[in-house]
């Protein structure tokens, strides 16, 4: 992609850290929203399952294993396999049952869990989970994402029979505004907010252009081009997963970004903690083992515009160079 370094920043430190609570993606048609999304499939770091596991099941974390899983621990089948994360798309119009999943009752009766067919949520565990036009979702839809992201399980109940079972997924939105408002209660679950905006320099137009024609003309040769750079960022994104758990913030930084959150109005504190967490994922990112100043305000810039109920600098807009001036003013 040319440019939209702010968006390509979010979606990869969601990939590295899927604690950080996602992103939505706001922008008109055409600026390459749902593109930076599918093109993420080609970096994504390889996840450990159990082989043959409907619902991606960690073998390297047993207490939450499926009842499938379960029964192959006590019968000492289980295998190992290595796969690719996936992006698991969400259609529109999806049903309840297609989304959380369905059960056989007449089957159930007689075979127990394996009646019940997992929905979508199941395929997401561990993966991505995008949502284009999430705006536009069914409210009945977005209160049960709601609850998964909340829980991080999914329990399905029908005639007396109950099933549960584990999705922890990156939640991925896409949406123009255009088209209406996100529901306030979905919005404050998508950790991380980038506006893409159409890009007005001439040059790196024609250069979309010429690499959208590139691409219609020969699709495995125009990729081939750019798999080195793939190469390096899916390295680096395997090396900070890494090193994400060795670093810390120092308690400077903390207090920066406590003032960030109180300067900016910001109700509770979901905030402050996406800051941190959006802060360390970037520490990892860039190789280093403490959270700098300047992480604090790539963090800031997209985690408080869809939280924060004022500017401290009224006559000024959002954004990095407004950040900038109000850190330096806690020193």
């Amino acid at each position: 992609m040319i440019n939209q370094e702010k968006l390509k920043r979010a979606l990869i430190l969601n990939v590295i850290n899927p604690e950080i609570g996602g992103v939505l993606i706001r922008g008109r048609k055409g600026v390459g929203k749902s593109a930076a999304v599918e093109g993420l499939t080609d970096i994504l770091p390889e996840i450990e399952v159990v082989k043959g596991c409907r619902y991606n099941c960690d073998p390297n974390d047993p207490e939450h294993f499926c009842p499938e899983c379960r029964e192959k621990q006590e019968k000492g089948t289980i295998e190992r396999v290595k796969k690719r994360m996936e992006v698991v798309k969400l259609p529109l119009n999806i049903t309840e049952d297609r989304l959380i999943g369905s059960i056989d009752i007449e089957k159930a009766l007689t075979e127990g869990t394996k009646a019940f067919e997992p929905g979508l949520l199941a395929k997401a565990h561990r993966n991505i989970l995008y949502v284009d036009q999430i705006n536009l979702l069914e409210d009945n839809v977005v209160d049960l994402l709601l609850d998964a992201a909340a829980m991080g399980m999914v329990a399905v109940e029908r005639e007396g029979i109950s099933v549960s079972y584990q999705s922890h997924f990156i939640f991925i939105g896409t949406m123009n505004p255009e088209e209406g408002e996100l529901r306030p209660q979905l919005l404050d679950r998508l950790a991380l907010q980038v506006e893409v905006e159409t890009i007005r320099d001439v040059e790196k137009r024609v250069e979309i252009m010429k690499r959208m024609n590139a691409f219609s003309e020969n699709p495995l040769a125009f990729k081939s081009q750019f798999r080195g750079a793939e190469d390096t960022v899916s390295k680096k994104i395997r090396e900070a997963r890494k090193l994400l758990p060795e670093v810390e913030t120092p308690e400077n930084i903390l207090y920066i970004i406590t003032k960030l959150g109180i300067d900016f109005n910001l109700d509770g504190h979901r905030g402050d903690i996406i800051m941190e967490r959006t802060a360390q994922t970037n520490a990892a990112f860039e190789g280093r083992k403490e959270v700098a100043v300047e992480d604090v305000i790539l963090a800031a810039e997209m985690a408080l515009p869809h939280r924060m109920r004022k500017q401290p600098f009224e006559e000024e807009k959002f954004s990095s160079e407004m950040l900038k001036k109000l850190v330096d003013s806690y020193s």
